[in-house]
């Protein structure tokens, strides 16, 4: 067990969260406070409006900016942005003008910097001798001081106007179901003129002493332990989960939690997960573009803050085998700028139709488009969660409850509907019942990717590790192209002459039908699932290399075109790039193995069975039975020999796969030729080694010692 260390002192600006909430952000009630009228009014319109902010207000607002900062004793400014490696990216440049011997900060860089664009992934999309790229202020997502930095959130693209980052496809995703959820709502209220997708990020991680993971190059260089075997006390008492915290990591909690409230991020969960050692944290929901910058700035707050409790944070899928991974619940709804929530059941018929009709058209879109969503998910990490036994499968299936699955069965059968004038009562629809799902929505369905849970989707098999932009990207793009045909067809009925009610029923009854195979109720984990998912022909792509082929088919550009939201060129460059981030995450993995294993574990074993060599030889020169050491020894050698030949031929297969040009061909090969050829085989021996040699002798930091802080 790990000791105690001292906690680290830490204080709230003021017992009532309220008095410093927001206290580092910039946003537009501190705007309303320091521009002029005109000003405020001209940035929040173009907020709201997503127009651009012209040079004047620009001005303006960069020169407010810099005296809050500067009142707070900040000295530099960055564009904060998230290019495609997954994390974020700044660069800090001074207020302070040397020649002039002033501080300055003016709306033209307060808009746009210039990095360079060749030394970020682009797949292919700029060269080293085109290298110019552009951070563009995205002034929805409001600016905020972190560590004595002022951040101002941006998009990245190239010189040539390519996106090279998560935000600005993201921010398009936004507009094109705006633009496609809109004219759906205006068949139900004519006030309607915009639809805001609303996201609730639920953050997974681990917690363990950060001396003990600086003892496991595993840890350090893959992010995960790719040895180690599992504790008599793993998960299996289901104690841990919702149990009391450990006292180190809510001290922890406490102290990122008053940092991530200044920074204006609503956190308001916290508790230990299903593993030991595991933790979550939740804010409120947001809209989903500040939802996502929250979601990456609050992975970076934590990891920092850890630091100072002398802890690790760990938000790989997948850091210890045998126990649950950590996912990024998605919550995803759908809110009208005149406050509705699209997904919320309701005691008015009509506002229950229009529910049903955007819940319909979700089930459909992720029934026609469920390899995407697979691929939006698909990293390496998670390739080790999904399909394990607290993880849904990578088969994309979506969960109702059996309330609202009766509702559409009943939908979908009745052929004789009859619909009164000025009657608003769908009897013999089913839509009478849909109330009773309020009292049914924490049926969750823990086993299912994408679940619908009372007044929201969770889209449950994002990675921990994830930026849930890529994932959400996705989800608004096929939900747009869906509500979109949508829209079409019921428009058509309307224009052959069907009532306006009756032709929204005729297309939900039809959607309802093609869809109903993406429907599932049952245990997700089952090998009874897998099959009958194959006998639905549902796709089942465990890999992310083979689910990434999607990415490369004509009907998915032409989908991301027609919405505007990456060409193709751009989506190509994507696949390219998480080809390689995935042959280079599988190519560090095997690398570490191998180290590992020929230079710790197996050198350890050969002294160990030599000191038990020299006893069998001692209780043989005695006379007595030195059998049980002599077995011993002979099961440490076959491990050792086991250990050996495998790393010998995953070192000649990583070689082999790195002469193919081709990189798709490259990646399946990793992880066909690689992962699945030698990963679990190596790591089977290496851990009955573990359990042979004596704890004295063992190199590695046991699991035991790394999953029960206190």
């Amino acid at each position: 067990m790990v000791q105690s260390r001292e906690k680290v002192s830490f204080d709230a600006p003021s017992p009532k969260i309220s008095d410093y909430f927001g206290s580092e952000v910039f946003g537009l009630s501190k705007m309303k406070d320091v521009l002029a009228p005109t000003v405020y009014k001209r940035v929040s319109e173009a907020i709201e409006k997503g127009s651009k902010i012209d040079s004047s207000s620009a001005e303006e607002v960069a020169t407010a900016a810099k005296a809050w900062a500067l009142s707070k004793g900040v000295t530099h400014y960055t564009h904060w942005f998230q290019p495609l490696t997954g994390s974020t990216a700044e660069k800090h440049d001074t207020f302070f003008d040397a020649h002039a011997k002033i501080e300055r900060f003016k709306g033209s860089a307060l808009v746009q910097q210039e990095p360079d664009a060749s030394s970020f992934p682009n797949g292919g999309i700029r060269t080293t001798f085109e290298a110019r790229g552009y951070t563009a202020w995205d002034p929805s997502s409001p600016m905020f001081i972190f560590e004595n930095t002022l951040c101002i959130p941006t998009i990245f693209v190239s010189y040539t106007g390519e996106a090279l980052d998560y935000k600005t496809p993201l921010l398009k995703s936004v507009e094109a179901i705006s633009n496609a959820a809109a004219p759906i709502c205006q068949l139900f209220d004519r006030n309607v003129k915009k639809v805001v997708p609303s996201l609730g990020v639920e953050q997974e991680y681990f917690v363990i002493d950060k001396a003990l993971y600086a003892a496991r190059p595993d840890l350090v260089m893959a992010g995960r332990t790719v040895f180690g075997h599992n504790p008599a006390r793993g998960q299996q008492l289901d104690d841990h989960y919702f149990g009391s915290i450990p006292s180190r990591v809510k001290a922890f909690m406490k102290h990122f939690e008053i940092e991530a409230l200044k920074l204006g991020i609503p956190v308001s969960t916290r508790h230990n997960e299903v593993a030991p050692g595991q933790f979550e944290v939740a804010p409120v929901f947001e809209e989903m573009n500040k939802a996502t910058d929250h979601n990456q700035l609050l992975m970076d707050l934590m990891d920092k803050v850890a630091d100072q409790h002398h802890l690790k944070i760990l938000f790989h899928e997948k850091p210890f085998a045998g126990l649950n991974g950590s996912g990024k619940h998605n919550n995803w709804s759908l809110i009208t700028d005149t406050g509705v929530n699209l997904f919320q059941p309701s005691n008015s018929a009509r506002e229950n139709l229009q529910f049903l009709t955007f819940l319909v058209a979700t089930v459909k879109a992720v029934h026609d488009h469920a390899d995407i969503l697979r691929a939006s998910i698909g990293s390496a990490g998670n390739d080790f969660r999904l399909g394990a036994n607290e993880a849904p499968p990578a088969i994309i299936s979506v969960f109702l409850g059996s309330t609202l699955s009766g509702v559409l069965d009943e939908l979908e059968k009745n052929g004789n509907i009859k619909i009164e004038k000025g009657d608003n009562m769908y009897m013999k629809l089913g839509i009478s019942k849909i109330p009773e799902i309020i009292l049914d929505n924490t049926d969750r369905n823990r086993t299912s990717p994408f679940a619908f849970t009372g007044n929201k989707f969770e889209f449950r098999a994002v990675g921990s590790s994830s930026n849930v932009a890529g994932p959400m990207t996705a989800l608004n793009v096929i939900a747009a192209d869906t509500l979109r045909t949508m829209y079409k067809e019921i428009q058509a009925e309307i224009d052959g002459g069907a009532e306006k009610k009756i032709a929204i029923v005729n297309v939900l009854r039809k959607y309802i039908k093609d869809s109903k195979r993406v429907r599932f109720e049952g245990d997700g984990y089952s090998e009874e699932w897998a099959n009958e998912a194959e006998k639905r022909g549902l796709s089942n792509l465990k890999s992310t290399p083979f689910a990434l082929d999607v990415l490369s088919a004509k009907s998915t550009a032409e989908l991301y075109e027609r919405h505007k939201v990456l060409n193709v060129t751009e989506l190509h460059a994507r696949h390219e790039i998480r080809l390689e981030n995935y042959i280079m995450k599988v190519q560090i993995e095997s690398r570490v193995m191998g180290d590992l294993a020929l230079n710790h574990v197996i050198p350890t074993a050969i002294r160990y069975q030599t000191k038990l060599i020299e006893n069998a030889n001692g209780l043989k020169s005695l006379g007595l039975d030195a059998k049980a050491a002599i077995e011993t020894i002979s099961e440490i050698s076959k491990h050792i020999e086991s250990v050996k030949a495998n790393v010998i031929g995953m070192t000649d297969a990583r070689r082999r796969l790195n002469k193919e040009e081709d990189i798709a061909k490259r990646a399946k090969g990793y992880s066909t030729d690689v992962k699945d050829a030698y990963f679990d085989t190596i790591r089977y021996s290496v851990d009955k080694l573990e359990l042979f040699v004596d704890d004295e002798f063992w190199p590695l930091v046991k699991y035991r010692e790394m999953l029960f802080l206190r």
